[in-house]
């Protein structure tokens, strides 16, 4: 490790541009995790936060909240300890006074039960209790809306007033909305149904591992799936998560590839040094050691600058981007970017071993 310092210290230069690359690599890689984990929330955060075991759709819905139609009555037929009616609409949302496109907001929205478990904790304000009121998630707030505004959503004529707000939240990446039930069935049909056959497109159950689920029904009309096979199966969800993930593999491979072929290089330039080593008697374990130990360093230098930059950015970042760090995931590719560079810097072993002093000094 000695020899490996001495000659980081001599050739600075040399040794910088090595840094520099791992350094860009590590960046990209953080912040394309940032990026995928950023885009996964803000796809799922919504469901995350019904901290829910399962959720009930119908047969032939395909495992889709918004392609699923049930009823009331089939609530009846679910045994667990928290079942809670659930309805989905998606449109899009404006101020009262402010009717131009460019002021609409895309939104989604979960009409829910008054007394359900699975509404957001409010943060400021108080939950909905009469018809016409909304609760709205923090990232609706940083977009202009606050609380006590009158705002319209969809084709709906009537004015809806925001009465809470919930720390931030969405759903398939647009920000999250509550309402009551009845409030959204008027939104998505045009009028309020009542009884047995009131519309719902799915009911979310929250229970113990030591309580299962009971489905009172003959039929495949009621499917459950576990909250995690439901998020899997959320549109875009797992594609994109599969693309960002594919893009920092990739990086990897770069990585080693480019390290490789830079020790590599300088490696060969060392050829006479390194004859020199051997014929005073210093083993090529030792040589290699160095190699190995100098290409740790430089990948412990790169990352860590690639993670305080990653970290810098993120406080500059706009609040609209989807971006969030995962401490687990920073430290993983932290560990493998470092074997990376290490393994880029094992390719140049075979060039050390085969170097015969005789010949490298001029013998």
């Amino acid at each position: 490790m000695f020899l490996g310092l001495e000659e980081m210290k001599y050739f600075k230069l040399r040794y910088t541009l090595v840094v520099g690359v791992i350094v860009l690599v590590a960046y990209v890689a953080f912040m394309l995790s940032g990026l995928a984990n950023g885009l996964a929330q803000g796809v799922r955060q919504g469901v995350d936060q019904w901290d829910a075991t399962s959720i009930i759709l119908s047969g032939d819905a395909n495992k889709s909240l918004n392609a699923s139609s049930l009823v009331m009555d089939d609530v009846t037929h679910v045994e667990a300890e928290k079942v809670e009616p659930l309805g989905q609409y998606a449109g899009a949302l404006n101020k009262v006074g402010e009717n131009k496109e460019a002021d609409k907001i895309n939104i989604s929205l979960f009409g829910v039960a008054e007394n359900s478990s699975i509404k957001p904790k409010l943060i400021e304000g108080r939950y909905f209790e009469n018809a016409g009121e909304i609760i709205i998630p923090q990232n609706l707030v940083d977009k202009g809306i606050k609380l006590g505004d009158a705002v319209k959503i969809g084709k709906l004529d009537k004015e809806l007033k925001v009465v809470g707000i919930t720390k931030q939240n969405s759903f398939s990446i647009v920000p999250l909305i509550y309402t009551s039930l009845d409030q959204w069935q008027e939104l998505k049909f045009g009028k309020i149904i009542e009884g047995a056959k009131a519309p719902i497109n799915g009911i979310v159950v929250r229970t113990t591992p030591t309580n299962k689920v009971k489905l009172e029904t003959t039929d495949d009309h009621l499917v459950k799936y576990g909250i995690e096979e439901f998020i899997q199966k959320l549109p875009g969800y797992s594609e994109q998560n599969l693309t960002l993930n594919a893009m920092i593999y990739f990086l990897f491979v770069i990585t080693a590839a480019i390290i490789g072929i830079f020790i590599y290089v300088m490696t060969l330039q060392k050829t006479s040094l390194f004859g020199v080593m051997k014929a005073q008697g210093i083993s090529n374990g030792y040589i290699i050691k160095s190699i190995i130990a100098q290409t740790f360093i430089l990948g412990v230098i790169g990352v860590l600058i690639g993670v305080i930059l990653t970290l810098l950015t993120n406080l500059v970042l706009p609040s609209a981007m989807p971006f969030e760090l995962d401490s687990t995931n920073l430290l993983v590719y932290s560990i493998v970017l470092i074997i990376v560079a290490v393994l880029g810097g094992v390719f140049s072993i075979r060039t050390v071993t085969h170097v015969d002093p005789m010949k490298a000094i001029g013998g």
